[in-house]
Protein backbone atom coordinates (compact mmCIF):
# COMPACT_ATOMS: atom_id res chain seq x y z
CA UNK A 1 0.00 0.00 0.00
CA UNK A 2 1.77 3.60 -0.89
CA UNK A 3 1.39 6.42 0.80
CA UNK A 4 -1.07 8.56 -1.20
CA UNK A 5 -3.90 5.58 -0.27
CA UNK A 6 -2.71 5.47 3.29
CA UNK A 7 -3.35 9.24 3.34
CA UNK A 8 -6.31 9.12 1.68
CA UNK A 9 -8.38 6.34 3.88
CA UNK A 10 -7.05 7.84 6.79
CA UNK A 11 -8.95 11.48 5.40
CA UNK A 12 -11.82 9.13 4.78
CA UNK A 13 -12.20 8.18 8.35
CA UNK A 14 -11.75 11.14 9.61
CA UNK A 15 -15.20 12.34 7.21
CA UNK A 16 -16.68 9.47 9.00
CA UNK A 17 -16.09 10.08 12.62
CA UNK A 18 -16.74 14.04 12.08
CA UNK A 19 -19.56 12.77 10.36
CA UNK A 20 -21.12 10.74 13.70
CA UNK A 21 -24.07 12.64 15.48
CA UNK A 22 -23.86 14.23 19.11
CA UNK A 23 -26.49 12.43 21.68
CA UNK A 24 -26.68 12.91 25.02
CA UNK A 25 -24.90 9.29 25.55
CA UNK A 26 -22.04 11.49 24.45
CA UNK A 27 -22.22 13.12 27.84
CA UNK A 28 -21.40 16.23 26.35
CA UNK A 29 -23.98 17.59 28.78
CA UNK A 30 -24.66 19.84 32.03
CA UNK A 31 -24.50 18.16 35.58
CA UNK A 32 -28.38 19.89 37.11
CA UNK A 33 -27.51 18.74 41.11
CA UNK A 34 -30.18 20.70 43.12
CA UNK A 35 -28.42 22.25 45.92
CA UNK A 36 -28.55 21.75 49.14
CA UNK A 37 -28.98 17.96 50.19
CA UNK A 38 -32.60 17.10 51.03
CA UNK A 39 -32.92 15.26 54.63
CA UNK A 40 -35.09 13.14 54.55
CA UNK A 41 -35.04 12.06 57.63
CA UNK A 42 -37.88 12.64 60.74
CA UNK A 43 -37.22 14.67 63.26
CA UNK A 44 -39.81 14.19 65.89
CA UNK A 45 -39.51 15.10 69.48
CA UNK A 46 -42.27 16.15 71.19
CA UNK A 47 -41.81 15.67 74.66
CA UNK A 48 -38.17 17.49 74.27
CA UNK A 49 -40.48 20.29 72.38
CA UNK A 50 -42.99 20.23 75.28
CA UNK A 51 -40.82 19.66 78.73
CA UNK A 52 -39.40 22.85 80.32
CA UNK A 53 -35.92 23.56 79.98
CA UNK A 54 -34.69 25.42 83.37
CA UNK A 55 -30.72 26.55 83.56
CA UNK A 56 -29.06 26.28 87.39
CA UNK A 57 -27.47 29.92 88.20
CA UNK A 58 -24.68 27.19 90.11
CA UNK A 59 -25.77 23.43 89.44
CA UNK A 60 -22.78 21.82 90.37
CA UNK A 61 -22.54 17.99 89.65
CA UNK A 62 -26.45 17.29 90.44
CA UNK A 63 -30.31 18.88 90.47
CA UNK A 64 -30.97 18.59 94.40
CA UNK A 65 -34.95 19.24 95.53
CA UNK A 66 -36.67 18.70 98.81
CA UNK A 67 -40.26 17.41 98.32
CA UNK A 68 -43.02 17.48 101.23
CA UNK A 69 -45.17 14.90 100.14
CA UNK A 70 -47.49 14.99 102.82
CA UNK A 71 -48.81 17.01 105.54
CA UNK A 72 -50.41 14.80 108.52
CA UNK A 73 -52.66 16.88 110.88
CA UNK A 74 -52.82 15.99 114.55
CA UNK A 75 -54.96 13.70 116.62
CA UNK A 76 -57.34 12.45 113.74
CA UNK A 77 -55.99 13.81 110.67
CA UNK A 78 -59.37 14.87 109.22
CA UNK A 79 -60.79 16.62 112.69
CA UNK A 80 -59.64 19.97 113.91
CA UNK A 81 -61.62 20.10 116.79
CA UNK A 82 -60.23 21.80 119.50
CA UNK A 83 -61.52 22.50 122.94
CA UNK A 84 -62.10 25.82 124.20
CA UNK A 85 -58.96 27.54 125.66
CA UNK A 86 -56.65 25.01 124.39
CA UNK A 87 -54.21 24.21 121.94
CA UNK A 88 -54.18 21.89 118.93
CA UNK A 89 -50.98 19.17 118.87
CA UNK A 90 -48.43 19.75 116.26
CA UNK A 91 -48.92 18.28 112.92
CA UNK A 92 -45.85 16.71 111.16
CA UNK A 93 -44.26 16.42 107.70
CA UNK A 94 -43.04 14.07 105.28
CA UNK A 95 -39.97 15.45 103.56
CA UNK A 96 -37.67 13.68 101.44
CA UNK A 97 -34.45 15.06 99.62
CA UNK A 98 -33.91 13.70 96.12
CA UNK A 99 -31.03 13.95 93.97
CA UNK A 100 -30.90 14.08 90.30
CA UNK A 101 -26.96 13.37 88.75
CA UNK A 102 -26.40 15.70 85.50
CA UNK A 103 -25.63 13.22 82.92
CA UNK A 104 -24.20 13.82 79.01
CA UNK A 105 -25.80 13.13 75.91
CA UNK A 106 -23.82 13.59 72.50
CA UNK A 107 -22.82 13.05 68.98
CA UNK A 108 -19.82 13.34 66.69
CA UNK A 109 -18.77 13.62 62.98
CA UNK A 110 -15.88 14.78 60.90
CA UNK A 111 -15.70 16.63 57.60
CA UNK A 112 -12.24 16.11 55.83
CA UNK A 113 -10.57 18.91 53.78
CA UNK A 114 -11.46 17.26 50.56
CA UNK A 115 -15.11 17.62 51.26
CA UNK A 116 -15.23 20.62 52.16
CA UNK A 117 -13.52 22.02 49.04
CA UNK A 118 -15.65 20.00 46.93
CA UNK A 119 -19.12 21.12 48.98
CA UNK A 120 -18.05 25.03 48.13
CA UNK A 121 -21.09 26.31 45.92
CA UNK A 122 -23.17 22.84 46.98
CA UNK A 123 -23.89 24.05 50.74
CA UNK A 124 -22.33 24.63 54.31
CA UNK A 125 -21.18 21.28 54.59
CA UNK A 126 -19.48 22.56 58.16
CA UNK A 127 -22.39 24.34 59.29
CA UNK A 128 -25.02 21.42 58.23
CA UNK A 129 -23.13 18.60 59.56
CA UNK A 130 -23.50 20.41 62.74
CA UNK A 131 -27.58 20.61 62.15
CA UNK A 132 -27.55 17.07 61.06
CA UNK A 133 -25.83 15.95 64.65
CA UNK A 134 -28.10 18.18 66.88
CA UNK A 135 -31.26 16.93 65.15
CA UNK A 136 -29.67 13.29 66.14
CA UNK A 137 -28.91 14.25 69.84
CA UNK A 138 -32.45 15.83 70.05
CA UNK A 139 -33.81 11.88 68.57
CA UNK A 140 -31.45 10.11 71.37
CA UNK A 141 -32.80 12.46 73.62
CA UNK A 142 -36.13 11.95 73.31
CA UNK A 143 -35.49 8.21 73.76
CA UNK A 144 -34.04 9.11 77.05
CA UNK A 145 -36.68 11.41 78.27
CA UNK A 146 -39.26 8.66 77.54
CA UNK A 147 -37.70 5.56 78.67
CA UNK A 148 -34.21 6.26 79.97
CA UNK A 149 -33.26 3.82 82.70
CA UNK A 150 -30.68 4.18 85.64
CA UNK A 151 -32.89 2.70 87.96
CA UNK A 152 -35.15 -0.28 87.14
CA UNK A 153 -33.74 -3.91 86.76
CA UNK A 154 -35.61 -6.68 84.72
CA UNK A 155 -33.77 -9.18 86.45
CA UNK A 156 -34.55 -12.83 85.49
CA UNK A 157 -38.06 -12.92 84.48
CA UNK A 158 -40.21 -15.74 85.81
CA UNK A 159 -40.30 -19.14 83.29
CA UNK A 160 -43.02 -19.18 80.61
CA UNK A 161 -46.05 -21.31 80.65
CA UNK A 162 -46.26 -23.78 77.53
CA UNK A 163 -49.15 -25.18 75.75
CA UNK A 164 -49.60 -27.00 72.67
CA UNK A 165 -53.66 -27.06 70.86
CA UNK A 166 -55.70 -26.61 67.87
CA UNK A 167 -55.28 -28.07 64.14
CA UNK A 168 -54.14 -26.22 61.20
CA UNK A 169 -50.83 -25.09 61.95
CA UNK A 170 -47.44 -26.02 59.96
CA UNK A 171 -45.27 -26.43 63.29
CA UNK A 172 -43.40 -29.45 62.26
CA UNK A 173 -43.95 -32.53 65.53
CA UNK A 174 -41.08 -31.77 68.18
CA UNK A 175 -40.76 -31.14 71.61
CA UNK A 176 -39.71 -27.45 72.11
CA UNK A 177 -38.08 -25.42 74.30
CA UNK A 178 -38.95 -21.72 75.33
CA UNK A 179 -37.14 -19.12 77.15
CA UNK A 180 -38.39 -15.52 77.53
CA UNK A 181 -36.37 -12.28 77.81
CA UNK A 182 -37.93 -8.76 78.78
CA UNK A 183 -37.35 -5.31 76.93
CA UNK A 184 -37.23 -1.81 78.39
CA UNK A 185 -38.34 0.75 76.25
CA UNK A 186 -35.02 1.43 75.32
CA UNK A 187 -34.35 -2.32 74.74
CA UNK A 188 -37.14 -2.92 72.44
CA UNK A 189 -35.82 0.30 70.11
CA UNK A 190 -32.73 -1.42 70.06
CA UNK A 191 -33.78 -5.18 69.43
CA UNK A 192 -34.95 -6.68 66.06
CA UNK A 193 -35.63 -10.37 64.57
CA UNK A 194 -33.10 -9.69 62.22
CA UNK A 195 -30.33 -7.32 64.53
CA UNK A 196 -31.36 -9.62 67.53
CA UNK A 197 -31.92 -8.45 70.97
CA UNK A 198 -29.70 -5.76 72.86
CA UNK A 199 -27.34 -6.69 75.24
CA UNK A 200 -24.59 -4.56 75.32
CA UNK A 201 -22.39 -2.07 73.28
CA UNK A 202 -18.67 -1.21 73.73
CA UNK A 203 -18.47 2.29 71.71
CA UNK A 204 -14.92 3.69 70.99
CA UNK A 205 -15.03 7.19 71.10
CA UNK A 206 -12.94 9.48 68.68
CA UNK A 207 -10.77 10.51 71.61
CA UNK A 208 -9.26 6.70 71.24
CA UNK A 209 -11.45 5.86 74.83
CA UNK A 210 -13.79 3.19 75.25
CA UNK A 211 -17.09 3.10 77.27
CA UNK A 212 -20.36 0.24 77.55
CA UNK A 213 -23.52 1.13 77.31
CA UNK A 214 -26.42 -1.66 78.41
CA UNK A 215 -29.02 -2.59 75.38
CA UNK A 216 -31.85 -2.55 77.49
CA UNK A 217 -33.02 -6.81 78.04
CA UNK A 218 -32.93 -8.66 81.49
CA UNK A 219 -31.51 -12.19 81.80
CA UNK A 220 -32.67 -14.85 80.27
CA UNK A 221 -35.44 -17.12 81.95
CA UNK A 222 -35.17 -20.49 82.41
CA UNK A 223 -36.57 -22.93 79.37
CA UNK A 224 -39.61 -24.74 79.60
CA UNK A 225 -40.63 -27.57 77.36
CA UNK A 226 -44.00 -28.88 75.57
CA UNK A 227 -44.14 -31.42 73.03
CA UNK A 228 -45.99 -30.63 69.33
CA UNK A 229 -47.90 -32.75 67.32
CA UNK A 230 -48.22 -31.77 63.37
CA UNK A 231 -51.43 -29.35 63.28
CA UNK A 232 -50.60 -28.20 66.66
CA UNK A 233 -49.96 -23.99 67.64
CA UNK A 234 -47.71 -23.59 70.50
CA UNK A 235 -48.30 -21.32 72.87
CA UNK A 236 -46.49 -19.75 75.54
CA UNK A 237 -47.22 -17.08 78.30
CA UNK A 238 -44.20 -15.59 80.57
CA UNK A 239 -45.01 -13.52 84.47
CA UNK A 240 -45.40 -10.12 83.44
CA UNK A 241 -42.18 -7.92 84.06
CA UNK A 242 -42.40 -4.57 85.36
CA UNK A 243 -41.10 -2.31 83.63
CA UNK A 244 -41.35 -4.55 80.26
CA UNK A 245 -42.60 -2.98 77.53
CA UNK A 246 -41.89 -5.92 74.94
CA UNK A 247 -40.84 -9.83 75.49
CA UNK A 248 -38.36 -11.91 73.38
CA UNK A 249 -38.97 -15.41 72.67
CA UNK A 250 -35.91 -17.98 72.06
CA UNK A 251 -37.70 -21.37 70.62
CA UNK A 252 -35.92 -24.86 69.47
CA UNK A 253 -34.29 -27.48 70.64
CA UNK A 254 -33.61 -27.16 74.53
CA UNK A 255 -30.04 -26.01 74.51
CA UNK A 256 -30.28 -24.65 71.12
CA UNK A 257 -33.20 -21.85 71.22
CA UNK A 258 -33.15 -19.22 68.86
CA UNK A 259 -35.20 -15.68 68.76
CA UNK A 260 -38.54 -16.04 66.92
CA UNK A 261 -40.67 -13.38 68.39
CA UNK A 262 -40.61 -9.56 70.00
CA UNK A 263 -44.10 -8.66 70.99
CA UNK A 264 -45.31 -6.07 73.01
CA UNK A 265 -47.69 -8.70 75.03
CA UNK A 266 -46.29 -11.43 77.39
CA UNK A 267 -47.24 -14.02 75.53
CA UNK A 268 -47.23 -15.12 71.72
CA UNK A 269 -47.59 -18.11 69.51
CA UNK A 270 -46.22 -20.38 67.05
CA UNK A 271 -47.90 -22.08 64.09
CA UNK A 272 -45.49 -22.20 61.68
CA UNK A 273 -41.88 -23.85 61.21
CA UNK A 274 -39.10 -21.47 62.84
CA UNK A 275 -36.97 -19.38 61.22
CA UNK A 276 -33.24 -20.25 60.67
CA UNK A 277 -29.83 -18.44 61.41
CA UNK A 278 -31.78 -15.97 64.41
CA UNK A 279 -29.80 -15.19 67.35
CA UNK A 280 -29.05 -17.67 69.91
CA UNK A 281 -30.59 -17.85 73.91
CA UNK A 282 -26.93 -17.90 75.20
CA UNK A 283 -26.03 -14.54 74.23
CA UNK A 284 -28.51 -13.51 76.74
CA UNK A 285 -26.20 -13.98 79.49
CA UNK A 286 -26.59 -11.09 82.51
CA UNK A 287 -29.76 -8.78 83.04
CA UNK A 288 -28.30 -5.54 80.75
CA UNK A 289 -31.28 -3.49 81.59
CA UNK A 290 -30.12 -0.37 83.35
CA UNK A 291 -27.51 2.08 82.70
CA UNK A 292 -27.05 2.95 86.61
CA UNK A 293 -24.36 5.42 85.79
CA UNK A 294 -24.87 6.97 82.52
CA UNK A 295 -28.38 7.41 82.14
CA UNK A 296 -30.98 9.39 83.77
CA UNK A 297 -34.68 7.82 84.45
CA UNK A 298 -37.22 8.92 81.69
CA UNK A 299 -41.23 9.16 82.24
CA UNK A 300 -41.37 5.51 81.17
CA UNK A 301 -39.20 4.08 84.11
CA UNK A 302 -40.40 6.77 86.77
CA UNK A 303 -43.88 5.94 86.74
CA UNK A 304 -42.80 1.69 86.33
CA UNK A 305 -40.66 2.39 89.50
CA UNK A 306 -42.71 1.24 92.39
CA UNK A 307 -41.23 3.57 94.49
CA UNK A 308 -42.67 6.53 92.88
CA UNK A 309 -46.71 5.43 93.28
CA UNK A 310 -47.25 6.51 89.65
CA UNK A 311 -50.51 4.60 88.65
CA UNK A 312 -49.50 1.20 86.11
CA UNK A 313 -51.85 -1.17 85.44
CA UNK A 314 -50.73 -4.12 82.88
CA UNK A 315 -53.74 -5.85 81.13
CA UNK A 316 -54.10 -8.88 82.33
CA UNK A 317 -52.09 -12.11 79.88
CA UNK A 318 -55.62 -13.44 78.13
CA UNK A 319 -55.28 -15.27 74.85
CA UNK A 320 -52.10 -16.50 74.78
CA UNK A 321 -50.94 -14.91 71.10
CA UNK A 322 -53.18 -12.05 71.41
CA UNK A 323 -53.57 -10.84 75.10
CA UNK A 324 -56.12 -8.74 76.76
CA UNK A 325 -58.09 -5.67 74.89
CA UNK A 326 -59.18 -2.64 76.02
CA UNK A 327 -62.80 -2.42 76.72
CA UNK A 328 -65.79 -0.37 75.47
CA UNK A 329 -67.90 0.92 78.16
CA UNK A 330 -70.39 1.35 75.83
CA UNK A 331 -70.93 5.30 76.10
CA UNK A 332 -68.27 6.75 74.17
CA UNK A 333 -65.24 5.81 76.19
CA UNK A 334 -62.50 2.74 77.13
CA UNK A 335 -63.09 1.30 80.79
CA UNK A 336 -58.75 0.80 81.66
CA UNK A 337 -58.46 4.81 80.77
CA UNK A 338 -61.46 5.18 82.82
CA UNK A 339 -59.98 3.70 85.53
CA UNK A 340 -56.98 4.94 85.45
CA UNK A 341 -58.61 8.57 85.35
CA UNK A 342 -60.73 8.01 88.29
CA UNK A 343 -57.64 6.39 90.68
CA UNK A 344 -55.65 9.31 89.66
CA UNK A 345 -58.38 11.76 90.78
CA UNK A 346 -59.25 9.59 93.89
CA UNK A 347 -55.65 9.64 95.01
CA UNK A 348 -53.96 12.31 94.13
CA UNK A 349 -56.41 14.93 93.10
CA UNK A 350 -55.13 15.62 89.55
CA UNK A 351 -55.36 14.70 85.99
CA UNK A 352 -53.34 14.07 83.11
CA UNK A 353 -53.35 16.74 80.49
CA UNK A 354 -51.92 14.49 77.19
CA UNK A 355 -52.07 11.26 76.48
CA UNK A 356 -49.61 9.34 74.35
CA UNK A 357 -50.20 6.49 72.15
CA UNK A 358 -48.86 4.19 69.40
CA UNK A 359 -50.34 4.24 65.92
CA UNK A 360 -51.78 1.39 66.99
CA UNK A 361 -53.64 2.26 70.40
CA UNK A 362 -55.26 5.18 68.72
CA UNK A 363 -56.62 3.14 66.32
CA UNK A 364 -57.75 0.73 69.18
CA UNK A 365 -59.38 3.91 71.38
CA UNK A 366 -60.99 4.71 68.61
CA UNK A 367 -62.72 1.58 67.05
CA UNK A 368 -63.40 1.07 71.46
CA UNK A 369 -65.36 4.78 71.44
CA UNK A 370 -66.76 4.93 67.90
CA UNK A 371 -69.44 2.21 68.18
CA UNK A 372 -72.64 1.82 66.50
CA UNK A 373 -73.69 2.95 70.30
CA UNK A 374 -71.91 5.92 70.00
CA UNK A 375 -73.53 7.01 66.79
CA UNK A 376 -71.63 7.95 63.11
CA UNK A 377 -69.53 10.73 63.03
CA UNK A 378 -69.16 11.97 59.88
CA UNK A 379 -67.88 15.98 58.72
CA UNK A 380 -69.77 17.23 55.66
CA UNK A 381 -68.09 19.57 53.84
CA UNK A 382 -70.76 21.54 51.73
CA UNK A 383 -70.19 23.91 49.06
CA UNK A 384 -71.78 27.32 49.39
CA UNK A 385 -73.93 26.30 46.02
CA UNK A 386 -74.87 23.69 47.98
CA UNK A 387 -78.58 24.82 48.34
CA UNK A 388 -79.20 25.11 44.38
CA UNK A 389 -77.95 21.37 44.29
CA UNK A 390 -74.13 21.84 44.26
CA UNK A 391 -71.32 19.53 44.84
CA UNK A 392 -70.32 18.26 48.67
CA UNK A 393 -67.64 16.50 49.97
CA UNK A 394 -67.81 13.98 52.90
CA UNK A 395 -64.49 13.26 55.27
CA UNK A 396 -64.38 9.45 55.61
CA UNK A 397 -63.04 7.97 59.05
CA UNK A 398 -62.56 9.80 62.36
CA UNK A 399 -60.07 9.80 65.53
CA UNK A 400 -60.32 10.28 69.11
CA UNK A 401 -58.05 13.25 69.18
CA UNK A 402 -59.42 14.06 73.07
CA UNK A 403 -60.38 12.21 75.68
CA UNK A 404 -62.49 13.77 77.57
CA UNK A 405 -62.03 13.25 82.00
CA UNK A 406 -65.11 13.80 84.47
CA UNK A 407 -63.16 13.39 87.20
CA UNK A 408 -61.78 16.87 88.15
CA UNK A 409 -63.29 20.10 89.20
CA UNK A 410 -65.12 22.54 86.45
CA UNK A 411 -66.82 19.68 85.10
CA UNK A 412 -64.27 17.69 83.87
CA UNK A 413 -61.58 18.85 81.05
CA UNK A 414 -60.63 17.01 77.60
CA UNK A 415 -57.29 15.49 77.05
CA UNK A 416 -55.19 15.82 74.04
CA UNK A 417 -54.77 11.84 72.88
CA UNK A 418 -51.53 12.24 70.57
CA UNK A 419 -49.13 9.62 68.74
CA UNK A 420 -45.90 9.76 70.11
CA UNK A 421 -43.06 8.06 67.29
CA UNK A 422 -41.47 5.92 69.54
CA UNK A 423 -43.85 4.87 71.75
CA UNK A 424 -44.25 1.00 71.33
CA UNK A 425 -47.43 -0.82 70.58
CA UNK A 426 -49.37 -1.68 73.59
CA UNK A 427 -48.51 0.86 75.82
CA UNK A 428 -50.28 3.86 76.98
CA UNK A 429 -48.06 6.77 78.67
CA UNK A 430 -50.81 9.45 80.70
CA UNK A 431 -48.58 12.77 81.97
CA UNK A 432 -49.90 15.91 83.64
CA UNK A 433 -47.54 18.42 82.05
CA UNK A 434 -49.04 20.89 84.59
CA UNK A 435 -49.81 20.52 88.64
CA UNK A 436 -53.00 21.77 89.25
CA UNK A 437 -53.53 25.20 90.88
CA UNK A 438 -54.35 24.04 94.41
CA UNK A 439 -50.55 22.17 94.11
CA UNK A 440 -48.82 25.55 93.29
CA UNK A 441 -48.49 27.20 96.18
CA UNK A 442 -45.16 25.38 96.58
CA UNK A 443 -43.89 27.18 93.50
CA UNK A 444 -43.94 24.12 91.64
CA UNK A 445 -46.12 24.18 88.60
CA UNK A 446 -44.53 21.44 86.19
CA UNK A 447 -44.33 17.95 87.50
CA UNK A 448 -41.47 17.54 85.10
CA UNK A 449 -38.58 19.64 83.78
CA UNK A 450 -35.60 19.24 82.55
CA UNK A 451 -32.97 20.96 84.21
CA UNK A 452 -29.58 21.77 82.01
CA UNK A 453 -26.73 22.30 83.50
CA UNK A 454 -25.39 23.13 80.30
CA UNK A 455 -27.69 22.93 77.00
CA UNK A 456 -27.01 22.43 73.51
CA UNK A 457 -23.19 22.91 72.60
CA UNK A 458 -20.50 22.39 69.62
CA UNK A 459 -17.15 21.40 70.17
CA UNK A 460 -14.93 22.30 67.85
CA UNK A 461 -11.84 19.68 68.57
CA UNK A 462 -8.33 20.40 67.68
CA UNK A 463 -7.16 19.71 64.20
CA UNK A 464 -4.85 16.55 64.35
CA UNK A 465 -5.39 15.73 60.55
CA UNK A 466 -6.79 16.78 57.97
CA UNK A 467 -10.25 16.73 58.80
CA UNK A 468 -12.59 18.68 61.12
CA UNK A 469 -14.16 17.16 63.95
CA UNK A 470 -16.86 18.17 65.82
CA UNK A 471 -19.69 17.52 68.08
CA UNK A 472 -23.12 18.62 69.74
CA UNK A 473 -23.55 18.01 73.43
CA UNK A 474 -26.21 18.70 75.97
CA UNK A 475 -25.77 18.34 79.65
CA UNK A 476 -28.86 17.83 81.73
CA UNK A 477 -31.02 15.67 83.96
CA UNK A 478 -34.97 14.91 83.99
CA UNK A 479 -36.31 15.78 86.92
CA UNK A 480 -39.39 15.27 87.84
CA UNK A 481 -41.38 16.70 90.83
CA UNK A 482 -44.30 14.65 90.98
CA UNK A 483 -44.01 11.22 90.03
CA UNK A 484 -47.66 10.48 90.86
CA UNK A 485 -48.44 12.57 87.83
CA UNK A 486 -47.53 9.79 85.77
CA UNK A 487 -49.89 7.09 84.18
CA UNK A 488 -49.14 4.20 82.10
CA UNK A 489 -51.41 1.00 81.12
CA UNK A 490 -49.27 -1.40 79.20
CA UNK A 491 -49.43 -5.09 78.14
CA UNK A 492 -52.82 -4.11 75.66
CA UNK A 493 -53.65 -6.52 72.79
CA UNK A 494 -54.24 -5.26 70.04
CA UNK A 495 -57.77 -5.47 69.01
Amino acid sequence: MNIAQTTQETLGLMKESLAKNVTVSTGLTAYDLQAPAKNLYPTITPLRNSLPRVARLNPGDAARWRTISSVTGSGFDAMGWVPEGQRSASMSYQAVLNTAPYLTLGEEDTVTFEAEAAAQGFEDINATATLRILQKTMRKEEHALMGGNTSLALGTPGAPTLTASGTGATLPSATYSVIVVGLTFEGYSNSSLAGGISTTKTITGNDGNTYTLNGGSSMRSANVTQAVTLGQTLFTTAPLINGAVAYAWFVGPAGSETLQAITTINSASFSAPLASGQQSATVIAADNSRNPTLAFDGLLTVGFNPVNSAYVQALASGTAGTGTFMTSSGRGSVVEIDNMLVQMWNTYRLSPTVIYVNAQEQKNITNKCLTNASGPLIRYNVAADSDNGGPYGVSASGVVRWYYNPFSVDAGCDIPVKVHPDLPPGTILAYCERLPVWYQSNQTPNVAEVMTRRDYYRVDWPLRTRRREFGVYTEEVLAVYAPFGVGILTNIGNG
